[in-house]
């Protein structure tokens, strides 16, 4: 499991590395700035978590099981959350209308939030001998 999570927070990082320069390059010629603002923020989480990933995949006393769980939440979340701003970022431009979208980026929050919350739970679960 630690192996396919590291391998996904590589690609996750290099993805957000290479949305990261398209909106600092090319994207402030298409859309407004808040447009602009809204979508770092996106990237901003997408790198975020491939940190909490490469910690998770890397750890030695979490347990497979909690491995995928942890996984699970943090993909759900960054594609909900980072996903649906990068395309909320192109509402109103010609032939793009989004606005539905609107709603699943705080879904996506949430399972960022539950993934984080349940890796301190599963902390706080093992016993104060468990190297870490």
């Amino acid at each position: 499991m630690g192996r396919k999570i590291i391998i996904t927070a590589t690609l996750l990082g290099a993805l957000g590395i290479i949305l990261g320069a398209f909106g600092a390059h090319g994207l402030k010629k298409i859309v407004s700035e808040t447009a602009v603002a809204s979508y770092e923020v996106g990237v901003r989480y997408q790198m975020y978590h491939v940190f909490f990933l490469l910690f998770v995949g890397l750890s030695s006393f979490f347990t497979d099981a909690v491995k995928k769980r942890l996984f699970i939440l943090t993909l759900i979340g960054v594609t909900l959350f980072s996903g649906s701003i990068y395309l909320l970022t192109f509402n109103g431009l010609p032939g793009f209308n989004v606005k539905f979208l609107g709603p699943i980026t705080p879904i996506g929050g949430v399972f960022m939030i539950l993934a984080w919350v349940y890796a301190a739970i599963q902390t706080l679960k093992m016993g104060k001998s468990t190297k870490i």
